[in-house]
């Protein structure tokens, strides 16, 4: 009886908090090898009655920017016609994180929006996670949190959570918990999310897809590709096998209808590159990146 009251409560606090924003601090270690090498950037989980979405603060904010002065500008300039626009990107104040993680409320449906070669996936994962939950509790910030333990996406996990908050929900996939994950942070301290900031917002609602500014047809945004996870670690593994693939078979070239296009690759400057440096290039930039880019944090999704 008192697990139903604590949770009808719940859900009438989440109905009536409409747009909550937690800020975390992400601190992760991107290459194994090379620990010292500490990336960090501040994490939005914002949420209201529908569910919730965690993703870069500072890219969120780069983008509405650009977006705000694209459409001002296109609004005293436009002539018509259709234009695709996409913000973003890493570095610098863009943000290091352009993963995209939402969760769906009741049923708490979660999804990852995150790239391969340049194509946007939309992968789904409504695996349940088996928390254990602690005795042991410590402050952050002014609350009071709980612990407790689990093992996800091939780590061991440790979670801090508060009641105080009564939001079954937490940075990135994880949620589950009777309140809010305040702190979170994986065995080998690779990966460590800390709640520093807790305000109400008023986000603007800026929608994907196309939309008519001043009789010009913008498409904001990029179309995700609908994926579960087997489907993602089999389009990663076929992309890892064979990096140049798409661009080996522009070089032999398209042929749509009577007419049969070769692409043709060129640098900076408009030289010429030969399809073989274009090749080689892309295995080698790729090779880096797996190098480098080592340690996931959810390293069972491209395994």
């Amino acid at each position: 009886m008192n697990k139903i009251l604590a949770l009808l409560l719940m859900i009438s606090s989440l109905a009536t908090a409409q747009n909550h924003r937690f800020v975390y601090e992400y601190k992760y270690i991107p290459n194994i090898k090379e620990k010292d090498t500490i990336r960090k950037d501040m994490m939005a989980l914002d949420i209201n009655e529908k569910g919730s979405i965690y993703q870069s603060l500072s890219k969120l904010e780069f983008d509405s920017i650009q977006r705000a002065k694209f459409i001002a500008n296109l609004k005293k300039n436009s002539d018509g016609g259709s234009v695709s626009v996409r913000f973003g990107g890493g570095g610098g104040n863009k943000g290091t994180v352009a993963d995209i993680v939402t969760k769906t409320y009741p049923n708490y449906e979660t999804f990852l929006s995150t790239f391969i070669d340049g194509t946007k996936y939309k992968v789904s994962d409504n695996k349940k996670i088996d928390w254990k939950i602690g005795t042991e509790t410590q402050k952050i910030m002014n609350y009071t949190a709980q612990k407790a333990t689990a093992t996800f996406g091939g780590r061991d996990w440790t979670a801090w959570f508060t009641t105080d908050l009564p939001f079954p929900d937490g940075p990135y996939k994880f949620h589950g918990l009777p309140g809010l994950i305040v702190k979170l942070e994986d065995r080998t301290g690779s990966h460590i999310m800390t709640m520093v900031a807790n305000k109400k917002v008023n986000p603007k609602i800026e929608e994907e897809g196309e939309q008519d500014i001043n009789g010009t047809k913008v498409s904001f945004g990029m179309e995700e590709i609908a994926v579960n996870e087997d489907q993602f670690k089999k389009t990663w593994k076929s992309f890892i096998k064979d990096p140049a693939k798409e661009i080996r078979q522009n070089g032999e070239g398209n042929s749509f209808g009577n007419e049969h296009h070769i692409f043709v690759y060129e640098d900076e400057n408009g030289n010429k590159i030969k399809i073989n440096d274009v090749i080689k290039n892309k295995e080698k930039s790729v090779k880096k990146m797996l190098e480098t880019n080592n340690n996931r944090i959810e390293p069972t999704l491209y395994n």
